[in-house]
């Protein structure tokens, strides 16, 4: 069953012109945007709402976007740290198989969303540009202002067409922690870390051990959006957050947080501005603290 919005054309909407304010908004997707671009051949589009319980795929079934493939981003993207609980880049081919089962692949490109705030939606656009892929969008808002905003609504199970996914690891977008070690005190280097303040003061968190890496700023990814939505603030609004966070363009940024989600949401943020060299280290604190030969921030 397909609830049906009519299209009209017209000025562009507020969310279109806040979106061009970006200095690159070909990575942001609006809602309006998808609807007009949903018959396109080449454009795939994924469904990465989670639920820590496994009812995403049953929660997919009663309602997703036209097209879109559902796609466990934990289970597709990720996989565990040996030794540890850290949640870390996939392997290229265990990312080429999932990529082209969900018909993502070399001449595509894929509009992401959840309901999360966009963390799930960014941890997949960073773990496909970090394989080379750069024609991904994230849903501004997504999937709550896809129906908000009155678009299709479909429940059946589409069938991707065949893709072939070809890794090409862009090794400068992803730190490992000997990296990281590596380039503490480097005058050229910005660690950022994108958890809450209770945490990155160390006043709670999982770990074994609380704080944050030295040097680290905080920015927390919550601050990146609308309140009471789940839009991101508009772009003249996160430039000031940069600018008060002393963020600048003449450094190297490094983002992390605990999971690889707040990291990749901020990394997305940083590169939607246009910021050039913007990395992830993806085992974050749950790998870094962990380890009592390495310092510690208060």
């Amino acid at each position: 069953m397909i609830s049906m919005r009519l299209r009209w054309a017209g000025a562009p909407s507020q969310l279109e012109v806040r979106v061009s304010g970006f200095a690159r908004p070909e990575l942001l997707a609006t809602p309006d945007w998808l609807a007009e671009n949903l018959d396109r051949p080449d454009l795939r589009v994924l469904d990465v709402r989670w639920r820590i319980d496994g009812t995403a795929a049953a929660l997919y079934g009663t309602g997703h976007v036209p097209s879109a493939v559902h796609l466990d981003w934990r289970e597709a993207v990720t996989q565990v740290a040996d030794g540890g609980s850290a949640l870390m880049l996939a392997a290229p081919e265990k990312m080429a198989a999932a990529m082209s089962r969900a018909g993502v692949g070399d001449g595509t490109s894929v509009v992401i969303y959840d309901d999360t705030q966009g963390y799930y939606a960014s941890r997949v656009w960073w773990s496909l540009r970090t394989y080379g892929y750069e024609a991904a969008r994230v849903l501004d808002g997504g999937w709550p202002a896809w129906t908000s905003g009155g678009h299709q609504v479909a429940n059946g199970v589409p069938e991707p067409p065949h893709a072939v996914f070809t890794p090409r690891a862009q090794v400068r977008l992803r730190l490992t922690i000997g990296d990281v070690r590596n380039l503490l005190g480097s005058p050229d280097v910005q660690l950022i870390d994108a958890r809450g303040p209770a945490e990155f003061r160390g006043l709670e968190g999982e770990a074994t051990r609380l704080g944050h890496i030295p040097g680290a700023i905080n920015l927390p990814a919550s601050a990146l959006g609308r309140p009471g939505t789940q839009l991101l603030r508009d772009p003249d609004e996160l430039r000031g957050l940069l600018l008060r966070a002393n963020i600048t363009r003449n450094r190297r940024l490094i983002c992390y947080d605990a999971a690889g989600l707040a990291s990749t949401r901020l990394a997305f943020v940083l590169t939607l501005l246009g910021h050039e060299d913007v990395a992830v280290y993806d085992g974050g604190w749950s790998e870094w603290g962990e380890r009592f030969d390495l310092l510690l921030g208060r």
